[in-house]
């Protein structure tokens, strides 16, 4: 009898040591140097134009604005002619070698921004060969100045981290110029100046691309915020009507409910026919509560109670306006058409239009007058609110409020089909205007 044993080899990497933090970190930086300096080096990135919503572009007449977006093409254009100007400087039949060096990659920068740089590095030896080693080394004027304006303007236009390869990248060409060809041919290195400049340029660059995005990351964040919060108000508002609405229906369908089980007991032997009627508009009444309240019931909240009290109606609107007189505030009521009974979300719903309306009244205008006038005509009720400027307004502190209210009007008017205006008047006051349409009693029947 054989015995085999089979040896299980365990996967490759199953046994490799876990890579540290330091290993991870310097092989994503390596990536990155892939990325950024060789992958990407000649990607077509034009320089965008500049943006004239700022504080002092948007002031400018629109025919100047159409040449301000030009700005940082001109500002670039303008070094590479200063830079060209420097490279013709005291460099004899070199300058046609040595001006077009100095140049073109300020100009391709406006392209291809690490492109740029490294045409820039290119041509800093070429130029220093054919030039004069006595006006500067490694770099001569004319490429020292190309190759701080290419910094500046790939710092700018790519990420801080890229910024910082093309400094090493620099820091590493100074180092290796100085250490190789600096003892036989040292007038004057530059590699320290050249250096420190760009550091200096990009640490400012670095803080100008922190705030730009600090800046857009909180307005970013406030727009969110602002629409969050009318979402939330639009919600409230719109909770709180469907509540009212809810207690509303729901009382007159209760009691269309009681009366049509009590109604066969209120007359002698009534016949099958009426008993059968009634039981169905019992059963119809009592499933068209139970499914208003399972639809409206899911906006109200855990510690919502239903009030004991009715909902306040047009009826009721004196007591509101005394109670507003108590505060200080001068108002006056104007009924006009003949007063009728309404369906009970007309009546609730301009009862709190009149509510809101003086509340903003106090609150933005304190110590004005304000008027209410009321016009039952044959398609519906119009409201008018109308307040009158504060009589001294520099030496009064009005208490605004969250801007809920012109939001709850809207829904309340919106729920009803209705129209409403909300603007200030000629003489500092404002205005609510409200029209709720109310169908005629034959049309409902109809």
């Amino acid at each position: 009898m054989t015995e085999t044993t089979h040896m299980q080899t365990p996967p490759p990497g199953d046994g490799a040591k876990p890579r540290s933090p330091e290993y991870r970190l310097a092989a994503n930086a390596l990536r990155g140097l892939r990325q950024d300096l060789f992958h990407d080096a000649f990607a077509y990135r034009p320089l965008p134009r500049m943006r004239v919503d700022g504080p002092l572009t948007r002031r400018l007449p629109g025919r100047l604005r159409e040449y301000v977006v030009w700005t940082p093409h001109a500002v670039i254009a303008t070094s590479a002619v200063i830079t060209l100007l420097m490279a013709t400087v005291d460099t004899g039949d070199a300058v046609l070698l040595l001006g077009p060096l100095a140049v073109l990659p300020i100009l391709l920068s406006m392209l291809r921004p690490v492109g740029a740089f490294w045409l820039s590095m290119a041509a800093t030896p070429v130029s220093q060969f054919f030039g004069n080693t006595y006006d500067g080394y490694p770099w001569l004027p004319a490429s020292f100045a190309c190759h701080l304006t290419v910094l500046t303007v790939v710092a700018i236009r790519t990420r801080p981290r890229t910024a910082a390869y093309l400094w090493a990248v620099t820091a590493a060409y100074g180092f290796v110029a100085d250490v190789a060809f600096g003892p036989g041919f040292y007038y004057g290195d530059d590699t320290a100046p050249m250096l420190v400049f760009s550091a200096l340029v990009l640490l400012v660059v670095a803080v100008w691309h922190t705030r730009r995005e600090a800046r857009q990351e909180v307005t970013a964040q406030q727009t969110v915020t602002a629409q969050e919060r009318s979402k939330r108000t639009l919600l409230e508002e719109r909770t709180t009507i469907a509540r009212e609405l809810h207690d509303v229906v729901a009382h007159h369908m209760s009691v269309v409910a009681i009366q049509a089980e009590a109604a066969p007991y209120r007359v002698e032997n009534p016949p099958p026919e009426l008993e059968r009627a009634f039981a169905t508009i019992r059963e119809n009444a009592v499933a068209a509560l139970t499914e208003l309240r399972r639809v409206l019931g899911v906006v109200r909240a855990e510690d919502y109670e239903a009030p004991d009290a009715p909902q306040p109606t047009l009826a009721d609107l004196d007591v509101l306006l005394a109670n507003v007189r108590d505060t200080g505030l001068s108002v006056e009521k104007t009924v006009t058409g003949a007063v009728r009974e309404l369906p009970p979300g007309v009546e609730l719903s301009a009862y709190r239009i009149v509510q809101e309306a003086l509340s903003n009244t106090l609150r933005h205008a304190p110590g004005a007058s304000a008027r209410v006038e009321i016009g039952y005509v044959l398609g519906g009720l119009g409201l008018r609110i109308v307040n009158d400027p504060p009589p001294a307004r520099a030496l009064l502190k009005p208490s605004p409020g969250a801007g809920h209210g012109i939001t709850g009007m809207r829904e309340r008017v919106s729920m009803l089909n209705g129209e409403m205006t909300a603007v200030p008047t000629d003489d500092g006051g404002y205005e609510v205007t409200v029209f709720l349409p109310v169908a005629l009693a034959s049309e409902g029947e109809a």
